[in-house]
């Protein structure tokens, strides 16, 4: 064993240690985070509108500070823009992480010299999680390759602007820099398909140990790989022993990266977004990902169901409970108060406490009143796959709210199979079945006869990333909407279709 992995299995221990001190006192760890934001943020333009001098409880926070997405934040945000300080957080930001926003247009998120670290942290602790449950830690002397957008940054009024994953790449340690992949010069490669081929030269003859990024992307690089070496990721790469990912549900894409793998490889998932790092997973054995509760987070929790009513109750989290979908709002050390990410979570532990991602509270079906959610179809993908066999590159789910020939409307689930389908009925009725198990709404909509059995179209290879470069999303943190309540997704696949399914 080498001097960095015996370093490496202390300093977990010791972070692990660190850690289960936080997770086991939940409520002293986020009313500390609260009281702390509150103080620090009290004479910022924020704080001053909304009185922030006579905050002294959560009750307090919630009668001053309202709900906001990102438009209702923009006043503010667009004044630190514009080189204000002293606006959401005290100073001005290090960076904005630039993100695409479908009603916003370009989004700037801030990121602080408080807020930059927490990120920074709870990647390395989810690695040395595993490190401490696991007892390995021989891959820490391979290379290492993280999928993800161009380090280059521009300036905005003396601020650093990029993409998250970019601004990230800049703070990998000193002692990692020797085990990390790719090149700065392959890194900056705008053109993602380019990139990838820059990275599969690089990386086809090293020792790859660890690899992480969206799991369609790394997908994307295993087929080239394979394409290129013709060798499966696992022969080539025989100390690969970690794949660290996040941005979507990994379960349908598990029987491909198996396949292109050659064999099952530990995975670790992360709940990062640029807003703040919110979860990792630090367990091989539970499910869920512990939530990060000193991290300069604040978090409250409306429940998915009362979310679009007026003034939903907003929980702390020793309100929440087992197995209702909650709306993530968060507080932050970046100067983001009340903000809904769009995100939605379902605990899996109390004790610690851990989340699963369930979906997006905007991304859903409910042309009826279903109101389908992705962890629900996700969950009926999986369970097909397991009792057929087969394996998808990716799909979407969308209402067919007007059907052709007097048809009733059903959703229709644009799938990309890895292999050719004869016994697609069956798969949609085994799809059909579990969905309804899971949402009585959806149920009651087939037993009444208001839809019909959903429907598959399965696509051509290759449908999803010709989508995504069509739209200009292709690769990076960018991914494909799992569910969309209208046809937009929906018509842009349609010339994708398979002729004689």
């Amino acid at each position: 064993m080498s001097l960095k992995s015996i370093a490496a299995l202390l300093f977990a221990k010791h972070a692990t240690r660190q850690i289960n001190n936080w997770a086991s006192k939940p409520l002293q760890t986020q009313e500390k985070v609260f009281k702390q934001l509150i103080s620090t943020a009290k004479n910022t333009a924020f704080g001053k509108d909304h009185g922030f001098d006579k905050i002294t409880s959560h009750q307090d926070f919630v009668a001053q500070v309202p709900i906001r997405d990102y438009e209702a934040l923009r006043t503010y945000v667009d004044r630190v823009v514009a080189g204000e300080e002293d606006i959401l957080w005290p100073g001005k930001p290090l960076y904005f992480a630039k993100t695409s926003g479908t009603t916003s247009g370009a989004k700037y998120i801030p990121l602080t010299k408080e807020s930059m670290p927490t990120h920074i942290k709870a990647a390395r602790n989810a690695i040395l999680c595993y490190i401490n449950q696991t007892k390995k830690a021989a891959f820490v002397d391979g290379k290492m390759i993280f999928l993800q957008g161009s380090p280059e940054m521009t300036t905005q009024n003396g601020i650093g602007l990029g993409r998250l994953s970019g601004i990230v790449a800049h703070y990998v340690p000193k002692y990692l820099l020797k085990n990390r992949l790719p090149s700065w010069k392959t890194n900056c490669i705008e053109d993602w398909e380019t990139k990838v081929d820059a990275i599969v030269q690089e990386t086809k003859a090293e020792n790859m140990t660890v690899i992480s990024g969206i799991p369609p992307w790394v997908q994307m690089y295993f087929e080239k790989l394979t394409q290129a070496t013709g060798e499966k990721t696992g022969d080539l790469f025989k100390n690969f022993e970690l794949f660290i990912y996040g941005g979507v549900n990994f379960e349908p894409y598990r029987a491909k990266f198996e396949a292109l793998i050659g064999r099952k490889v530990p995975s670790i998932e992360l709940f990062p977004a640029s807003e703040g790092f919110f979860a990792f997973q630090d367990s091989q054995h539970e499910k869920g990902m512990l939530l990060q509760l000193d991290s300069g987070i604040f978090y409250e929790f409306v429940a998915a169901d009362d979310f679009f009513t007026e003034n939903p109750k907003r929980h702390t989290i020793t309100q929440v409970q087992l197995g209702v979908n909650y709306v993530l709002l968060i507080s932050t050390s970046a100067g983001l108060w009340g903000y809904n990410i769009g995100d939605t979570v379902e605990f899996t532990s109390l004790t610690p406490y851990r989340v699963i991602v369930t979906g997006r509270i905007k991304h859903y079906i409910s042309a009826f009143g279903e109101h389908v959610i992705a962890k629900e179809v996700e969950t009926a993908m999986k369970q097909a796959m397991d009792s057929f066999g087969f394996s998808i590159s990716e799909f979407t789910v969308a209402p067919q709210t007007n059907p052709t020939n007097g048809e009733l409307a059903y959703h229709e689930w644009f799938i990309e199979f890895e292999n050719p389908i004869d016994n697609l009925p069956e798969i949609a009725q085994k799809l059909d079945a579990i969905l309804q198990s899971q949402n009585s709404y959806y149920k009651d909509l087939l037993d009444g006869n208001m839809l019909q059995q959903l429907k598959i179209s399965p696509l051509e290879k290759g449908a999803f990333q010709g989508f995504m470069k069509s739209q200009g999303k292709l690769g990076g943190q960018n991914k494909v909407p799992r569910l969309s309540n209208d046809r937009k997704i929906a018509d842009s696949l349609a010339i994708f279709k398979l002729k004689n399914p």
